[in-house]
Order: C-alpha cells, then structure tokens, then sequence
C-alpha cells in the first residue's frame, strides 16, 4: 500500500524565524507561518476568515537561508512533511504532542527592501542540491478551484 505525507504551504510569517544548532552542528530554523481560510457563513451569510498557525522546522542549509533572510511579514513557500512529536510537560508530567511540519524547501516569495525590489523572489534549495544558483520558480498561485486538484 503506498502513502504519502506532504505539506504545501503558503502563508506569512508570523516572527523572524528563531534559529539554533543540533549536537552535531546542523543548523536548526523554527518558524510560524499563518495561514488564512475564508468561507461564508452558513447562519449569518458573512464572509469569514479563519488563520491557522502552522509550526515549521527546517534543518541545514534551508534553515540558514530562512534565518539569514526571511523575516516577520513575509510570505513564503515551504514544502515538507508532517511529524508528531511526544514530549514530556516537565511541569505537570504529563505527555504532550506537537504535530509539525519537516520542511526540506523553503522559499521567500517576497522581500521587503528599500532598494525598490520587492517583486524579488529567493529560494532555498533541500540540503541535498549543490550550493549554484538558479532561477527561482514561484509555485503556481490560480484562484481557479481546478488547480487545486493535485492529480
């Protein structure tokens, strides 16, 4: 039986992103991203929104990237996969899970400057690519419902 486990996402950051380092001297990136659902009201027939937080965590190279330029505000575009940890709550013991997202691309789609730039887009490739430079690739962005459709 096949499954698969990934995660698009595009949202803006909720604060910089908080970097630290494993035993080993991997870097490590945690991030907040928002992002937004809106619907209609079934009662009241209003338009409403509804903004998720969702917790990212890149490593490596990526993780450099998004520490070193990405910043409250901007939107970005991380791909990756979901992962629930265990944890102990060391006040009251008792367990606790956090689900998260394991980014392994992250890219910024917008960068705040005062040099006029802002259509730039940057991109941070998975640990695994070389360190040249490339054309980035946006991801396609469609109000159309038929590209949603990931098939």
């Amino acid at each position: 039986m096949a499954s698969v486990n990934k995660v698009i996402l595009i949202g803006n950051l909720g604060r910089d992103p908080e970097k630290r380092s494993t035993a080993t001297g991997t870097s490590v990136a945690t991030l907040s991203v928002a992002t937004a659902h809106s619907y209609v009201d079934s009662q009241t027939k209003e338009r409403r929104e509804n903004t998720e937080w969702n917790r990212v965590v890149l490593y490596g190279q990526p993780a450099d990237f998004a520490t070193q330029y990405a910043r409250k505000g901007n939107m970005v575009y991380v791909e990756g996969r979901l992962q629930t940890r265990k944890w102990e709550d060391q006040r009251t013991g008792q367990d606790r899970y956090t689900t998260e997202i394991i980014g392994n691309e992250f890219r910024l789609l917008e960068r705040r400057s005062s040099a006029g730039s802002d259509a730039d887009s940057m991109e941070s490739r998975p640990s695994g690519d070389s360190g040249r430079a490339s054309e980035p690739v946006q991801p396609p962005i469609s109000d159309d419902p038929i590209d949603d459709i990931p098939w």
